[in-house]
This record gives structure tokens, sequence and C-alpha cells, in this order.
């Protein structure tokens, strides 16, 4: 996903250190990225640091001690798996004892049948969960025990042919299936389900950006960028959304740097920008 996203500034042209300055305007006196409200927070911190990686800009010094100081911290499932890729973007190797305590965390989130889940103790796992475990053994340097996460991700499969959060659902989500197909295909690298790509294509809106289900009114930039993502790992053909999906992308950018989420979102973020900077590298391959 990162190198994808060094990809962008050739899209981005001048609009370049626009982005650069508000992903900078984003970062609290403790080294933290702020969320909506202004706050630090981890989860933002590490789409802040992506997208400045992505950027190939300097990473803000303080940010570093910002993140080592929730390394004790009872942080949930989702907030586990950020401490990991924080720890990667800012190259920081944690010793192997602490390593070990945070996949054993991570493990507690195991369903009964191989997969991740959000909370502890869930009935069935999820392709986000999934997703985010797979990306935390990762950037700690580990291989993820993978038995039962295929069959888990299997349970999940919509009638429709795309993935879903719930078993036994008649249509999925876009970001549940780009999920699955990225954890699949790092599971096993023979595994394309090219129907599930086929059911991502048809969520492209004819003007630009994908929906996140097929009841859906408007496209939105997470649902593209994830989507775009996972076409391109099943090696489908991008060429003919290109211009459509840059107009899209455009119209959620503002003049302060940073990137809208949908045409009614009137807050842009840090985890919004990475996502354009994700879909915009993925577009400037698109021919």
């Amino acid at each position: 996903m990162l190198q994808v996203a060094r990809l962008a500034p050739q899209q981005l042209g001048e609009s370049r250190d626009l982005v650069a300055a508000f992903l900078r305007a984003r970062v609290n006196p403790d080294g933290g990225f702020q969320d909506r409200a202004g706050a630090s927070d981890l989860y933002y911190t590490v789409f802040g640091l992506d997208a400045l990686i992505g950027l190939q800009e300097p990473l803000p010094a303080a940010t570093a001690a910002y993140v080592d100081g929730l390394a004790g911290s009872d942080l949930d499932f989702v907030h586990l798996a950020c401490l990991a890729r924080a720890w990667a973007a800012l190259k920081r190797v944690p010793p192997p004892p602490v390593v070990d305590r945070l996949l054993a965390r991570l493990e507690t989130f195991r369903t009964s049948n191989g997969g991740f889940a959000t909370s502890s103790g869930a009935s069935h796992g999820t392709a986000y969960a999934a997703f985010l475990a797979l990306g935390a053994y990762q950037d700690l340097g580990r291989t993820m025990p993978a038995d039962g996460i295929a069959e888990s991700l299997q349970t999940l499969k919509a009638a429709d042919g795309s993935y879903a959060n719930h078993p036994g659902m008649a249509t999925g989500l876009t970001t549940a299936t780009a999920a699955a197909v990225l954890v699949l295909r790092h599971i096993d690298d023979a595994a394309r389900d090219r129907n599930a790509g086929v059911w991502l294509l048809d969520r492209c809106h004819p003007r630009g950006g994908f929906f996140a289900s097929p009841a859906t009114p408007v496209p939105d930039l997470l649902s593209t960028a994830t989507a775009l993502h996972a076409l391109s790992t099943l090696h489908l053909p991008l060429g003919g959304l290109r211009e459509p999906c840059l107009d899209f992308i455009d119209s959620l950018w503002t003049n302060r740097g940073g990137f809208f989420g949908t045409w009614a979102d009137d807050e842009a973020d840090c985890e919004y920008t990475f996502y354009a900077l994700l879909a915009l590298g993925h577009l400037s391959l698109a021919s």
C-alpha cells in the first residue's frame, strides 16, 4: 500500500505541498495526529504517518515518543494493530518480549473458527479484523498463523459473491470484499477470487468513485481506495476507471490540502487523505 501511495504525487502535481502542509498541521505538540475533534489519536496517527511516507516527507520527531507511550496501555484490537503499524512506519523495532506480548494480546481476539474479530468472544470473525491482524503480524516481522483464516472468510461470503461482515447475507460490502480478497491473496499466492473482483467493478459509479454497497446512494473515498487496491491485486484492468475516478477524487480535495470522505463530508482528516493517496497511486498506474 505504501509503495503505491508513493506514486500519488504524480497526480497531485503542485498540490503535493499543500497536502503535506495539511498533514503537518494535524500534528499536536505531543506528537500525535489529530482525530476529527482535534485530540491526539493512535488510529489517525497511523494514517498521518503513512500519508507523509507516501509523500516521502520527514516524519515528526515527537511522534515516536507519543507512540511509545501507548505501548503499555490496555489497547483494543484496532489500536493494537495501529501500534504495530506506527512502529513499522517509524522504523522502530520493539524487543522480542514486547512483540510476543502484543501478538499474544492480539490472539485473544481469535474466533472459534480461526478468524479474527474486533471484540473478544465474538461468534465469528470479520474480513476487516483479519486484514488488521495480518498487517500487525507483518509490521512486527512475524508470520501470522493462517489456520482457519480462509475458512472463516468463506463463512462471510454473501449470496452474490461478495463478502459481508456477517454470515448468511444476501450481499456484502465493498470494504469487506476488498479486505477478504487481500487477505486470501496473502495467505495463498494463487488465490484470486475474480468473481469478487467483478462484483467490485460493478460498484463503480459511472462518473467515478466506488459505492460501499449496492444500496449506497453515493460513492466514498474509503470504498474507492480499497476497491482499487483489491482490483489491482487481482490484476483486473483499471484503465477505463482512471479518468472518472480521478475526477471523483479531485471533487473531494480541499484547498487546505486534505480530502473529504464523501460529498456530504465537511471535515478533512488524515485517514481520508491517505486513502486519496492510495487511490491516486493506483490510478497513476492505470492506462
